[in-house]
């Protein structure tokens, strides 16, 4: 195992490409002791943790086309574009079977990033603390307007991309300074503020919580700030990045099969395009045992 830590940053469908990287770090045996995700990162690191190689690329080629798994009939029926239930119960325990024993009794440390709707600040829930319903996970990737709002431990919680998309400052303060980052957008990607439209909407929709407007209108800004400290880390080879190499062609809800396939190959390739500069981080200020 080694001692670095892996940060996954979200991304809704383009959190395939995350699949294809951590299966070649399963297949080269590459296991971090430390695992920090938000929304798709953190879904796809609990595969990974619980080491099933392909599972996740399973899953979301065989279900892509069931509306119980994301469609707007799932919204109308139950509030919620992504269908909860049958994401963390149907398919886990009947359909494409989750390794619970394996990945609640693995070493690595998983923390999943989810937002404080209260407080618009990010919370991290450990492995220890998640239950076997996995709630903690289903708010990190509950989106703003497509997903109720989810109830855990006293909180009132939304996706985790919103006050940390990419939690590698939180790894950072665990103990972990050399990290191997995964991104899911191309080199120079810089989010946008938010449109005049929408932001009225998430206004009138969350008037109850104020501090997560305040995080939501302001969460261009720490994505943007979080990704010029990673060029930065990276310029001065402190850490590995893995990003897209080819101009992403898929949105947060694709549903194109051959496109979501491509991008778990994409993953794939990067991967072991990195392989050795992650090797070379890793033994320069890690240990491996």
């Amino acid at each position: 195992m080694i001692h670095a830590g892996l940060v996954l940053e979200g991304g809704g469908m383009r959190g395939l490409y995350t699949a294809g990287v951590l299966d070649f770090f399963l297949e080269k045996d590459l296991i971090f002791d430390y695992v920090i995700g938000v929304s798709a990162g953190a879904s796809n690191a609990v595969s990974y943790i619980s080491r099933q190689k392909g599972r996740n690329k399973i899953i979301i080629t065989a279900f892509i086309d069931d509306w119980r798994y994301m469609s707007i009939k799932n919204l109308v029926k139950n509030g919620s574009l992504f269908g909860m239930d049958f994401i963390f119960d149907e398919i886990p325990k009947k359909r494409v079977p989750f390794d619970y024993e394996t990945f609640f009794n693995s070493p690595v440390t998983f923390k999943v990033g989810v937002t404080d709707c209260k407080t618009g600040k990010p919370l991290y829930f450990e492995k220890s603390e998640m239950d076997k319903n996995f709630t903690a996970l289903r708010a990190s990737i509950s989106l703003p307007l497509v997903s109720p709002i989810v109830h855990y431990r006293g909180y009132h919680l939304l996706d985790g991309g919103i006050t940390d998309p990419i939690p590698l400052r939180q790894a950072m303060a665990d103990g972990y300074q050399k990290n191997v980052v995964v991104l899911t957008r191309n080199k120079g990607y810089r989010k946008k503020p938010i449109n005049t439209p929408l932001r009225l909407l998430l206004e009138k929709k969350y008037r109850d919580y104020p501090n997560l407007l305040t995080a939501m209108l302001n969460r261009y800004q720490i994505y943007n700030n979080t990704l010029r400290y990673i060029d930065l880390l990276e310029l001065k080879g402190q850490i590995a990045v893995i990003r897209p190499s080819k101009k992403l062609t898929v949105d947060r809800f694709e549903k194109n099969a051959v496109k979501l396939n491509d991008l778990y190959e994409l993953g794939y390739y990067d991967a072991a395009e990195a392989y050795d500069r992650i090797k070379t981080v890793i033994n320069r200020h890690s240990a491996v045992y």
